[in-house]
């Protein structure tokens, strides 16, 4: 906690202000967002079809609008999409808690995701902009806060379901209504590098978005680091899948401890394990390392005995750890990318098609895994998946290695934006 208090008191004060701020964000949201299915379904008695449709809409309206919440940002300013991400979290987790009807729960579960792809590329690109050349130590020190939010949010929500699901609501609300305050009271104006000299846009929109669509290197490497995000998601999806069917009864609790694992390795590892690798490897070769380590964590699981539930268990936390510290060591490192291929324009539109970018290749990765798991356990060959998440990995680690051996993943010149 020392290196941690020391390493965050060493950013400039809006820096250290949008860290805390994005711990509060994932406390809010993961306190509430992890029971939202069982009272959408037990207490409020929707149907499954019903329950899919409004976390659908939140995951839809927020994956879908990211290059919208960073293309504003880069108009208008990043404090003002902060704060107003913060304000429509505040009213979408509000209304969750005291509505029933469908369309009303569907409005509200937009307005969250919505607000998720206001404030996250604004966030970011801040956050790159405050950090200067220093931007490799504050995403990764960021990044112990998002984790540490994702930890404590669910533990502080089964707390609350004490009382009833309208504590957790409620809750989560004020703390975003704090938020939003916060932001409005103490968070400095700042506007990144894509206004004229007036402070006005310096093109209309659609000539943005050919600005950051025509930059090829950003291009490929956005479609080059999807596998990533999949295999991230598979804390979610396979390894729970191969702990209920493992451990039967047992595996929720399983599954439970991975994502406590998950989050205690990234918040005691991260900024050892990226001093580690910024002394040791240039960034592409820890981008490189860190890819090959996540898809080397499903190599475990993949030699695991059919039945064998202690071999089984074994192999899960280790995939776990694995996948944990590779994606510790690519998450700093693949933030500063994106911003130095940006040439330091644009910067949250870049990081709002990337975000796009990374969110349908998690939705049709996902769509793929769950196909060939059904088909793997049909024929007995569950192997198959495990060694098809690794070879991803590897695959991404391949690309982004040739990337870096073109050329293609250095630095870009700052360059005007493209007009009509």
């Amino acid at each position: 906690m020392k290196s941690l208090w020391r390493q965050t008191c060493s950013f400039p004060i809006a820096a250290r202000l949008l860290m805390t701020n994005q711990f509060a964000i994932n406390l809010a949201f993961y306190m509430l967002m992890p029971y939202l299915a069982a009272h959408l379904s037990t207490d409020l008695g929707l149907a499954a079809w019903a329950v899919g449709l409004v976390l659908g809409v939140r995951n839809f309206s927020q994956q879908g609008m990211f290059l919208i919440g960073g293309t504003i940002a880069d108009r208008y300013g990043y404090k003002a999409p902060i704060m107003a991400g913060c304000l429509l979290r505040t009213a979408g987790f509000g209304i969750l808690g005291w509505v029933d009807s469908l369309p009303a729960l569907v409005a509200a579960s937009a307005a969250t995701g919505f607000a998720g792809a206001l404030f996250n590329p604004a966030v970011r690109a801040y956050l790159a902009a405050e950090a200067g050349d220093r931007r490799v130590d504050a995403f990764a020190t960021f990044n112990v806060y998002y984790q540490g939010g994702m930890l404590l949010g669910p533990l502080v929500g089964l707390a609350l379901l004490a009382a009833d699901f309208r504590a957790v609501c409620a809750a989560a609300a004020a703390l975003f209504a704090v938020l939003t305050l916060l932001q409005w009271r103490a968070l400095p104006a700042r506007r990144g590098d894509s206004a004229d000299q007036g402070g006005h846009p310096a093109a209309g929109v659609l000539a943005q978005w050919r600005t950051v669509v025509s930059n090829r290197p950003f291009l490929l490497f956005s479609t080059a680091m999807i596998g990533s995000y999949v295999l991230t998601f598979q804390v979610y999806l396979a390894l729970p899948l191969a702990a209920d069917e493992a451990l039967g009864s047992n595996g929720t609790k399983v599954t439970s401890g991975l994502f406590v694992v998950s989050a205690v390795v990234a918040v005691a590892g991260q900024l050892r394990l990226t001093d580690w690798a910024k002394r040791r490897w240039s960034p592409h070769e820890a981008l490189f390392r860190g890819l090959a380590a996540m898809g080397l964590a499903f190599v475990p699981p993949a030699l695991a005995q059919p039945g064998a539930r202690a071999m089984t268990l074994v192999s899960l936390v280790t995939a776990v750890v694995l996948l944990a510290m590779g994606s510790a060591v690519v998450y700093p490192f693949e933030m500063d990318t994106v911003v130095a291929l940006s040439g330091g324009r644009l910067v949250a539109t870049h990081y709002g098609l990337y975000n796009t970018v990374s969110g349908v290749g998690i939705t049709l990765g996902n769509l793929a895994t769950g196909a060939l798991w059904d088909f793997t356990r049909h024929h007995h060959i569950a192997w198959l998946t495990w060694s098809a998440l690794s070879a991803t990995g590897l695959a991404c680690a391949a690309s982004v290695a040739a990337l870096a051996r073109s050329g293609r993943l250095t630095a870009r010149r700052p360059s005007a934006v493209i007009t009509a």
